[in-house]
């Protein structure tokens, strides 16, 4: 489980340029992609040992007319809630404002760990000026400058020594970790109800009740499951009820810990940019996930109504199109059976493992009938495929100029495969390595 990094403060303090920065450092990326495209800014960081996820919450602000004050306001709390550590960052050059303050003695109370910096410190005579922080009465300020690189080692020696020590899950291959995930009040509680056959959770119509977070565990006959509670229905004083986006960042916690995510959808609103957001999570991380529909009760229907919903979701969300798509209702049950089954079938298709022999001759079919475009005039030459691991599937594709690989050709690539050896339904590594 890694701990959460967030960095809050006021608009234009430059929590993005020190996000990039601190990332940029030592190439300390272990996400591929981390929220390139995901309109979301979060990426895995690997320091000294030590992992943790880095959120700015930047990426969080909300579409509202309300004052930018309530939305920093609202992006504290909801660092607050749910990061481990909080870097509350404040521009050098202004020195304390009243929002300033405001913040300070919000982060106090939480009692969470909070490293107070001051950005844009790229000179001695700034760094005089760096020390009227400490009228807010707090005990120390880290100088740096994001856009120089100035004191990032520092500050990052700060969060390392803030991280709570590293929790291991405990050791239960039998069962099968399940994260529930969402925007608020589509009906994730009502599910695991229906799922399991009891009130496990409280169920309400107001986004936003619910309980702590408890993980329930559930046999099926021989089958063994674990429904990870992703809080995803907080107490209604919390910030979750004005901030939406909280259901991303609590995902991000769920899905790390999970071996398959069910997104589940609204049916009546369709997809949302909250449900682009969290797909984009579970295709970074690279789980096995299913799309459940549900509400499909309240959903008018005709003949065509499955496939065109199934069409448009598929268009809404491009990280997902290999994920199943299922029209359930919780509060009917209709194909909430299903569920489980489909879980089963996409687990057990995810730990495939094929022969190199196998693999090859269908990766040589692949690549002859649609040769890759010449990269700077020299012919792109693939030497052999192999498989690297299972859960999910992964592939390591040996190659001359492993750079002059396009996207679209490794699109192409990943269609073939999953085609070739019945691996539609589950997600695919695939990486593209020169042979030494």
């Amino acid at each position: 489980m890694k701990p959460i990094v967030a960095i809050v403060g006021r608009p234009n303090v430059g929590k993005s340029t020190l996000f990039n920065k601190i990332l940029g450092r030592k190439k300390a990326i272990v996400a591929d992609e981390p929220g390139v495209t995901r309109d979301l800014n979060y990426a895995s960081v690997e320091e000294l040992g030590r992992s943790f996820t880095l959120i700015d919450t930047g990426g969080f602000e909300v579409e509202t007319e309300d004052t930018i004050l309530k939305q920093v306001r609202d992006q504290a709390r909801l660092a607050i809630e749910d990061a481990d550590v909080i870097v509350f960052l404040m521009d050098g050059r202004v020195g304390p404002t009243p929002q300033d303050t405001e913040l300070t003695q919000m982060l106090r109370k939480s009692g969470k760990p909070v490293i107070y910096a001051a950005n844009k410190i790229d000179s001695p005579k700034l760094e005089m000026i760096s020390a009227e922080f400490y009228s807010l009465g707090i005990k120390e300020v880290v100088p740096v400058s994001a856009e120089h690189g100035i004191g990032l080692n520092e500050l990052v020696d700060s969060i390392l020594e803030k991280l709570p020590p590293g929790r291991e899950e405990e050791a239960d291959g039998e069962r099968t970790r399940i994260a529930i995930v969402g925007r608020p009040n589509v009906g994730k509680s009502s599910l695991l109800n229906r799922l399991i056959g009891k009130e496990r959770a409280i169920v309400s119509d107001i986004a936003g009740t619910t309980r702590d977070a408890i993980d329930t565990p559930y046999d099926l006959d021989s089958r063994k499951y674990l429904f990870i509670d992703t809080a995803g229905i907080r107490k209604k004083n919390k910030v979750s009820l004005t901030v939406e986006n909280y259901s991303v960042l609590e995902a991000i916690r769920s899905i790390d810990r999970a071996d398959v995510a069910l997104l589940v959808i609204d049916g009546e609103r369709g997809v949302s940019g909250q449900d682009e957001k969290i797909a984009g999570l579970i295709d970074d991380r690279k789980k096995c996930a299913l799309i459940i529909v549900n509400k499909w009760d309240l959903v008018e229907k005709d003949t065509h109504t499955v496939e065109y919903a199934k069409d448009t979701i598929r268009k809404s969300l491009p990280f997902l199109t290999w994920a199943p798509i299922l029209f359930t209702s919780a509060l009917t049950g209709q194909r909430v059976t299903k569920v489980l089954e489909t879980i089963d079938e996409v687990v057990e298709r995810s730990k495939t493992r094929m022969t190199t022999s196998t693999l090859n001759g269908v990766f040589e079919r692949i690549t002859t009938a649609h040769r890759p475009g010449a990269y700077r005039g020299k012919e792109v030459k693939f030497y052999y495929i192999t498989q690297a691991g299972v859960a999910p599937p992964s592939f390591v594709i040996f190659t001359n100029i492993p750079e002059g690989v396009s996207e679209q050709y490794k699109r192409y690539i990943m269609n073939g495969l999953r085609e070739s050896l019945s691996l539609e339904n589950v997600p695919l590594k695939i990486f593209f390595r020169s042979r030494h």
